[in-house]
């Protein structure tokens, strides 16, 4: 595993994680995020030679605890910001604070978009040359 570059790739999801709170409005982040998940899905099928799903999953991940920690953090400035967010967690049945809503749902959205980070660096690990594979000998 190349934990160096899954820390490194998370920076993108703290820069976002910031972003969200701040500048960012709901509606157009997936925007951003797409561009975020192909650079990242390059650059993992760039360095790594093997397990470029599993990269793709825990990358998801990271980013999720980088996302989750702001929002929390940063709740109140999150919610005034984002009226759509707030009106949803004023409908759910659950007794728990809204915090305590965005903790738990974090980790689900980063493993939904791990496996779609994963997926996406499976198939740019089929498109790009990795520097570091083994060059086959096919000799005739």
């Amino acid at each position: 595993m190349n934990w160096k570059l899954i820390f490194q790739l998370s920076m993108f999801g703290l820069a976002m994680s910031v972003a969200t709170v701040y500048l960012i409005p709901s509606k157009i982040e997936p925007a951003f995020w797409l561009p975020i998940f192909l650079i990242c899905a390059y650059l993992i099928a760039r360095h790594c030679s093997s397990r470029l799903f599993l990269h793709g999953l825990l990358l998801g991940l990271a980013n999720s605890v980088w996302i989750t920690a702001a929002h929390v953090l940063l709740f109140d400035t999150y919610i005034a910001r984002h009226a759509q967010e707030a009106a949803m967690m004023q409908s759910t049945s659950l007794p728990a604070s809204p915090r305590v809503i965005m903790a738990l749902t974090g980790p689900v959205f980063g493993l939904i978009s791990g496996i779609v980070l994963g997926l996406f660096a499976l198939v740019a690990g089929k498109l790009v040359k990795n520097p570091s594979a083994p060059a086959s000998n096919a000799t005739a």
